[in-house]
């Protein structure tokens, strides 16, 4: 059951790295192993047998994810995308509660809250600017492959970065996925090499301000994450229309996933 459940929620946080405006950091912290994830990525010797056991069934979720989805992304976001979009944010709420409490699990003040709201309104108001800043395309080799594969780990190092909202501003996006279904190394190669290369420089910073501040970061990741929710909410779908009835299912499917899957969480996970 521990393993089914974090292969589980390794699919949707691989998710965050194709679905655009999904952020995989995100949904790490949703899934409550964000703080242990980083915690590896700082530190990758430390206790590496227990920490192998514990994420070899998220990445095995995750590669999952990201391979199906890339298949999946263009039809389902084609010709579903505001329902999927809702089944995400559905799953991001029922998980709320089990992030609201592991935020305070070292006590919380009046400041945590004002540090949440200003977390949400800076992080709102970036990722509403970041839509606009890759309007245009960029020249595909290499380089920006490397680049975007940096984004791809922020989008799992700083929650609430989607990384897949930049690449599709920057002409990117299907050209990634394209290159993931065929395997195409020339596109494989330099993300996974800009991906290591973000972690191995990130990583700890953020382990570091984990140990600092613990409650303090906790409370500026759930502004974050609240503030990404809001971006995935589709706001070009006719809501008048009747996939809204289907939009409202898809959601409250995604609520009662998301409350499932932090359930089974707190009755089944063990180190």
């Amino acid at each position: 059951m521990n393993w089914l459940i974090r292969y589980l929620k390794g699919i949707f946080i691989g998710s965050g790295f194709i679905l655009p405006g999904v952020s995989g950091g995100a949904l790490a912290a949703v899934f409550g192993i964000y703080e242990r994830l980083i915690g590896f990525l700082a530190h990758p010797f430390r206790d590496l047998r227990q920490n192998l056991r514990y994420f070899l069934p998220v990445g095995l979720g995750g590669i999952s994810g990201v391979f199906v989805l890339s298949f999946a992304v263009s039809f389902l976001l084609g010709t579903y995308e505001a329902q999927v979009l809702w089944l995400f944010v559905g799953c991001i709420i029922g998980t709320v509660p089990a992030l609201w409490a592991q935020a305070g699990r070292e006590g919380r003040s009046s400041r945590h809250y004002w540090l949440m709201a200003a977390s949400f309104a800076v992080s709102l108001a970036g990722l509403l600017v970041g839509e606009q800043a890759f309007a245009g395309g960029v020249a595909q080799n290499w380089g920006t492959w490397m680049i975007a594969g940096g984004l791809i780990a922020l989008g799992m190092i700083v929650p609430g970065l989607s990384p897949s909202n930049f690449l599709v501003y920057m002409g990117m996006y299907k050209a990634m996925a394209d290159g993931i279904k065929t395997m195409n190394l020339n596109v494989l190669v330099p993300l996974a090499i800009g991906a290591l290369v973000c972690l191995g420089l990130f990583a700890k910073l953020v382990d570091a301000l984990f140990k600092t501040g613990y409650a303090a970061l906790f409370h500026v990741i759930l502004g974050v994450v609240a503030a990404s929710t809001v971006m995935i909410i589709p706001r070009d779908f006719n809501y008048l229309s009747l996939g809204t009835l289907v939009c409202v299912v898809t959601c409250g499917a995604g609520i009662a996933l998301g409350w499932w899957m932090s359930a089974l969480e707190q009755r089944y996970d063990v180190d």
